[in-house]
C-alpha cells in the first residue's frame, strides 16, 4: 500500500462544536518545496517520474491545491531532466483531489558562494544573460520563480530580463548590502527567499537584504514557520513589520524529499541529511530545510501567540497567490477550527465539497475529510 493509499483509507468525518469554528479558506499555495514521499525533484528521472501523480494526492490531503516543485543548485544537465519530466507532468493536467503543479521555483545556480547553504558549490554559477539563457533554455514559460543573489548581477541586466518573461524574481543566499538590495528592488525583484536564512543578519550600521526588505511595503518575505529556520520572536518581528499596512508574508514549507516519512536518515544528491522531528540537516549540522506540510506553519504561529489564525492561514493561502498572480478560487475548500483554544492548538479538514464564498458554514451540516 503506497503512503497515498494510507491516507484515503484513513479519511474520516470531523466533530467539532459550532463555537470552535474559526474560518473557511481555500487549499494552501506552496511555493518553495523540494519534494516528498522520498522523491527529490531536483533527481526526477524515468524511475520515478511515475511517482508525481501520487505526491499531487498526497500534498492535496496536506491541505496544498497548488505548489512549485523547487530545484535547487544541481548540474545543468539533471536540472533540465527535471524541468522536462515536470513539463509532461503538467501536460497531462490535474486530476480529481491532487495538488496542481503551477509551474517551478528556481532556487539556484546563481547564488553567492559565501551564502550558499546546502547548496553544492561546484555547480554554482555567475550571473550573466549567456547563464541564464543557458539553464533556463527551452523553459522560461515552466519557470514563475527563481531566486538569486543580486549582488552577482554586476551590469544590473538579469532581473529586468526575468522580469520582462513573467518571471518572480527573489533574493536570497545573498551578501548583497541595503543599498544592493534597493536596486534590485527598483529593477524589479519582489521577494526575499525563507527570510532570516542563507543572508546576513541585521546590523545597526548595514541593515543588508533582510532589513532592507521588512521595510519595504511591497515586497514580500518568504517564510519557514517551523521555529528553527527563524525563532518565533523573529518571526513576530517579520509579520509585525510586513503587515503592518497589507500583508507580505508567504509562508512556505520548504520541504525536502522525506516530507511524509518518519525520522531518519536520507539520501540527497550524494550527501545524506538527518531528519529529526522535522528539521533536516547535513552531516555538519547545516540546515538543509524540513519535513513539515505547509499548514504545519500556520498552526506554529497561531499557538506561539504571533498572529491571529484568519492571518496565519493567509499568509498560506492568499498572499502566495498574489505574488505569482493566481485568481483566488471561487470557492473554499478548507475548514479551520479549534481543536484545543486552551492550548492554542489550531486544526483545519478538507472540505468534501467545496462552498461557496458567501456561504454560511455550520459544522453540524459538513462532511469533512481530514488531515
Amino acid at each position: 500500500m503506497s503512503a497515498i493509499d494510507s491516507i484515503v483509507d484513513s479519511i474520516q468525518t470531523a466533530q467539532f462544536n459550532q463555537e470552535d469554528l474559526v474560518c473557511y479558506s481555500s487549499g494552501g499555495i506552496d511555493l518553495q518545496i523540494n519534494g516528498a514521499l522520498g522523491v527529490s525533484f531536483n533527481q526526477l528521472d524515468s524511475s520515478n517520474a511515475q511517482r508525481l501523480p501520487e505526491i499531487c494526492r498526497f500534498l492535496w490531503q496536506q491541505g496544498i491545491d497548488g505548489f512549485l516543485p523547487t530545484l535547487v543548485t544541481t548540474s545543468i544537465d539533471q536540472l533540465h531532466q527535471s524541468l522536462a519530466i515536470i513539463r509532461t507532468a503538467m501536460a497531462h493536467g490535474r486530476s480529481p483531489n491532487s495538488a496542481q503543479i503551477l509551474g517551478v521555483h528556481l532556487e539556484g545556480p546563481f547564488l553567492n558562494p559565501k551564502k550558499r547553504g546546502a547548496h553544492p558549490p561546484e555547480h554554482l554559477l555567475p550571473l550573466t544573460l549567456e547563464q541564464l539563457q543557458v539553464v533556463l533554455a527551452d523553459y522560461i514559460d515552466l519557470v514563475k520563480l527563481i531566486t538569486i543573489a543580486p549582488e552577482l548581477d554586476s551590469q544590473a541586466v538579469a532581473i529586468p530580463w526575468l522580469v520582462d518573461r513573467g518571471i518572480v524574481v527573489s533574493l536570497g543566499h545573498s551578501i548583497a548590502s541595503a543599498s544592493q538590495t534597493q536596486a534590485a528592488f527598483q529593477l524589479g525583484a519582489k521577494m526575499i527567499t525563507h527570510a532570516g536564512n542563507a543572508m546576513p543578519v541585521m546590523h545597526h550600521r548595514e541593515p543588508g537584504l533582510l532589513g532592507s526588505a521588512l521595510l519595504e511595503q511591497d515586497i514580500f518575505c518568504g517564510l519557514i514557520a517551523d521555529g528553527v529556520h527563524v525563532h518565533p520572536q523573529m518571526a513576530d518581528l517579520f509579520i509585525r513589520l510586513k503587515s503592518s499596512h497589507t500583508n507580505r508574508i508567504v509562508l512556505v514549507s520548504d520541504a525536502l524529499a522525506p516530507l511524509g516519512l518518519p525520522d531518519g536518515d536520507y539520501p540527497w544528491d550524494n550527501r545524506q541529511i538527518s531528519l529529526n522531528e522535522g528539521i533536516a540537516r547535513l552531516g555538519d549540522g547545516t540546515l538543509a530545510g524540513t519535513a513539515l506540510p505547509l499548514f504545519a506553519g500556520v498552526k506554529n504561529l497561531v499557538s506561539w501567540l504571533v498572529c491571529a489564525p484568519t492571518k496565519a492561514i493567509a499568509m498560506a493561502t492568499e498572499t502566495p497567490r498574489q505574488l505569482i498572480g493566481l485568481p483566488m478560487p471561487k470557492s473554499h475548500s478548507c475548514v479551520w477550527y479549534w481543536q484545543s483554544r486552551q492550548q492554542r492548538y489550531l486544526n483545519w479538514q478538507r472540505l468534501s465539497v467545496p462552498h461557496p464564498l458567501d456561504a454560511d458554514l455550520n459544522p453540524e451540516d459538513l462532511d469533512l475529510r481530514s488531515e
